[in-house]
């Protein structure tokens, strides 16, 4: 969806796709802050899902010289729509506000373009989690798997016990987010840096990489024939009703769980997928900020950087998105216990250097790298005869698209 809000001195438009229920609640509360501070707004739509046909408006408003105010994007894209010279600064904002002590390095680093910020983050979703129903796991008389070793002793005494182990959706996101976590269980924080973020050729085609693919297809046999094409939401609704024990599966699917009336710690347990329980791979959403022609549109792009960034807005947001605030030190009485926990690894991992980009979810490299490393996985997941070094080797070959 696009809006559109504006003094009456200019107007002052922001693109962006939040059209589901908790993030429309979401838009309204933006929405309701920006006309405190005297800005109308006026919305109009751009239809389809996850915000490629935003992006096609976008680039076409772009390049006939009429950018909106403000865009939402993630991650590394916002460097490339920096290289265009076409992105507006928000520093004074930031600065007089001490963004760089409310974020952390590593999130704050991606909202800059050459050392100023151009963009502010709304909030942080973990991508590293696994949803289990503890109801199942206790049927299989199986514990919760902290570990890979663990991981593959429940799945297989689920699947001795009748129960399908694990919810999975065969799309390329999906199989990158479920290769993701075993990766990191697999090397840890330092090889996952090395190899999705630095795209070290060592990294891809070593020892550590080979192990990770291997474990990645080890899942295959818990996973049920249906699983090609299946949403990732279908995939969680198997989990809430009984059908799955287990899900890999970023925290948007909390969402998912608590809009079927399920209580988390009860009838849902949120754990950090086997063996990364000291990581925290991030996804965050920013809106962007382009070069405008007047003062006006400009004082509404310090304001609506103020609200995003305040703590009231971040609240309200990420109670109804499911994600946790980006702003540190926030009161978090109001959020589940799977909040709580996000938001304390989140604080712990910014800390010990473990905090992550998801790859998978566009914060790590480079769209066309994203889409050649995305073909490799899946590829590997849906040919049987492709061997691990054979993947390593294609992935090392993909890292190289720019």
């Amino acid at each position: 969806m696009m809006l559109a809000f504006g003094a009456s001195a200019a107007e002052v438009e922001v693109l962006h796709w939040w059209t589901s229920g908790g993030e429309a609640k979401a838009a309204v509360e933006l929405k309701k802050t920006m006309e405190g501070k005297g800005h109308k707004w006026k919305d109009f739509a751009v239809a389809g899902g996850g915000g490629e046909n935003a992006m096609t408006v976008l680039k076409s408003r772009v390049v006939s010289g009429q950018p909106p105010a403000a865009a939402q994007i993630k991650g590394p894209a916002i460097q490339e729509w920096g290289d265009e010279g076409v992105l507006a600064t928000i520093d004074p904002v930031a600065k007089k506000e001490g963004w760089d002590k409310l974020l952390p390095p590593v999130v704050s680093g991606v909202m800059k373009y050459k050392g100023q910020y151009v963009a502010a983050p709304v909030n942080v979703h973990r991508v590293n989690w696994l949803w289990v129903n503890p109801e199942l796991l206790k049927k299989a008389n199986a514990k919760v798997p902290a570990t890979l070793d663990e991981l593959f002793v429940t799945l297989e005494a689920l699947k001795k016990a009748g129960i399908q182990p694990l919810a999975y959706g065969g799309q390329p996101w999906q199989d990158a987010t479920v290769f993701e976590s075993i990766a990191l269980g697999v090397g840890g924080a330092d090889f996952y840096q090395k190899a999705f973020v630095k795209l070290d050729q060592g990294a891809l085609k070593s020892p550590t990489m080979l192990k990770s693919l291997e474990t990645y297809k080890k899942l295959k046999p818990y996973t049920d024939k249906n699983s090609a094409g299946r949403d990732w939401n279908q995939a969680t609704s198997m989990v809430i009703n009984g059908k799955a024990a287990m899900q890999f599966m970023g925290d948007w699917a909390k969402g998912e769980f608590l809009a079927a009336g399920k209580v988390p710690g009860k009838d849902f347990l949120c754990v950090a997928a086997p063996g990364t329980d000291k990581a925290f791979t991030f996804n965050i959403d920013s809106f962007v900020f382009f070069k405008q022609g007047s003062k006006e549109v400009e004082k509404g792009q310090y304001n609506l950087a103020t609200a995003l960034m305040s703590p009231a807005f971040q609240e309200t947001f990420n109670l109804n998105k499911g994600s946790i605030p980006a702003r540190t030190g926030m009161d978090m009485a109001k959020f589940d216990e799977c909040g709580k926990k996000s938001s304390a690894d989140f604080a712990a991992t910014a800390k010990s250097g473990s905090l992550v980009p998801s790859w998978a979810h566009g914060m790590a490299m480079r769209s066309a790298t994203q889409g050649a490393i995305y073909d490799v996985v899946s590829q590997y997941w849906n040919d049987d005869k492709m061997s691990a070094q054979q993947a390593a080797d294609k992935l090392a070959t993909a890292a190289k698209v720019q």
